[in-house]
């Protein structure tokens, strides 16, 4: 629910005000045409744009928490009366301080005419699973029903995504604190130690010498390497996106991380197929949806599949026993469920099932990840200790 829709990119941009001053910024528009009749509705008239690539946009992103916010807030108060234009306007209020515009631009929407789903589709950051949610309510009026379940799927894939985080973040400061210790021993004690043991004519080992070797050639070269090293951080925090893919890519099928990358793939699957199914929407349909929002490839291929076999007229229960890559037990329970015509709350329980999994799984790997994580910060660390410890040693050896 994080992204804005695919289509749209930023645009810096030059328009004259009703004023007859100039206005210039950076906004998101899906085209040059589409931000000319943004502007249009607030009086300001498009003289000149350029695009710009994606990581230049100013605007921030709806996170998961203001969906969940937001969602709860409508929900709270369209099903107890409240016109849907004052209902937004009080929901503006629930998110963060980045996101109000863009509600207030939802709500002007919303208030000449258009409907609440082509709406968040125009302002973006409303992705195409809750739009279709809302498109469904809308035919069924059930709105407010929608966007609880909404909030609902949002809350839980925070907590799952939370434990994820905490996940990334121990190794991650483990790391870096060792990183630093290791380079500035490297850079400032070892050069200084070694060298003093060098010129004092010390037989130093070739570990240690290789050691004093580099650190000197960071001294004299500290500039340059650390523009590199700077320029090495910009360009990892432009494309950290890819990054991050690519790190999850690497890691999917290492162990004990595969288990808590499936359950947090599953608790998402599910927790979507449960709104989208309870909105109203067509089970083909919200397959379709439901398996672009992960990202695992051997089950996205599967259920992509299942969908087309099930368009053609195949049974679900038939179908979804014969995807592999779900577990047994959960296959199981989703024919029972079939068969009893009560899917949709076998799609709500399973994803909070799989959303403790996540808690149980992510525990465990937490606990194996901190004996390793101390060992690796002994090697980095140790090694360049011992390399300053062996020559000392060496020469207590000889003077006895």
């Amino acid at each position: 629910m994080t992204r804005a829709a695919s289509s749209s990119r930023p645009f810096f941009y030059v328009a004259n005000k009703p004023s007859g001053g100039k206005a210039m910024g950076i906004r998101q528009a899906r085209s040059q045409r589409a931000l000319a009749q943004e502007l249009r509705q607030e009086k300001q008239i498009l003289v000149r744009t350029w695009a710009l690539p994606a990581w230049a946009s100013n605007e921030s992103e709806m996170s998961l928490k203001d969906h969940s916010a937001f969602d709860s807030q409508i929900a709270q108060l369209v099903s107890r009366g409240v016109p849907l234009t004052e209902a937004l306007e009080v929901a503006s209020t629930v998110v963060s301080p980045g996101n109000r515009e863009r509600i207030d631009q939802l709500r002007h929407a919303v208030a000449q005419g258009t409907s609440f789903a082509d709406a968040c589709k125009q302002v973006g950051s409303f992705d195409s699973v809750t739009v279709a949610v809302y498109r469904a309510a809308e035919k069924t009026g059930d709105l407010a029903g929608a966007c609880l379940q909404l909030a609902n799927g949002a809350r839980r894939r925070l907590e799952v995504s939370g434990k994820a985080a905490t996940l990334m973040i121990y190794p991650a400061i483990v790391l870096t604190i060792a990183f630093i210790a290791a380079t500035l021993m490297i850079v400032v004690v070892v050069p200084l130690i070694g060298n003093s043991m060098i010129s004092s004519g010390i037989e130093v080992p070739l570990f240690t010498r290789l050691l004093v070797n580099l650190g000197n050639f960071i001294q004299s070269n500290f500039i340059p390497i650390g523009s590199g090293f700077l320029l090495l951080l910009i360009g990892a925090f432009l494309f950290r996106g890819t990054l991050g893919k690519a790190a999850v890519s690497a890691t999917r099928n290492a162990p004990f991380v595969r288990d808590v990358v499936m359950q947090q793939e599953l608790t998402r699957f599910f927790s979507v197929m449960s709104s989208m199914t309870k909105s109203g929407i067509p089970l083909a349909d919200a397959l379709h949806v439901s398996a672009a929002a992960i990202s695992h490839p051997k089950l996205n291929r599967d259920l992509q599949r299942m969908r087309q076999r099930l368009i053609e007229g195949g049974l679900f229960r038939t179908l979804i026993a014969q995807v592999e890559s779900l577990p047994l037990a959960t296959r199981r329970l989703l024919v029972a469920a079939d068969q009893g015509g009560d899917l949709e709350s076998a799609f709500d329980s399973l994803a909070r099932d799989h959303a403790q999994e996540v808690d149980k799984k992510t525990d465990r790997l937490m606990a194996i990840l901190e004996p390793v994580l101390i060992v690796i910060l002994f090697l980095i660390v140790g090694t360049i200790i011992l390399a300053i410890m062996l020559p000392m040693l060496n020469m207590t050896s000889g003077a006895m």
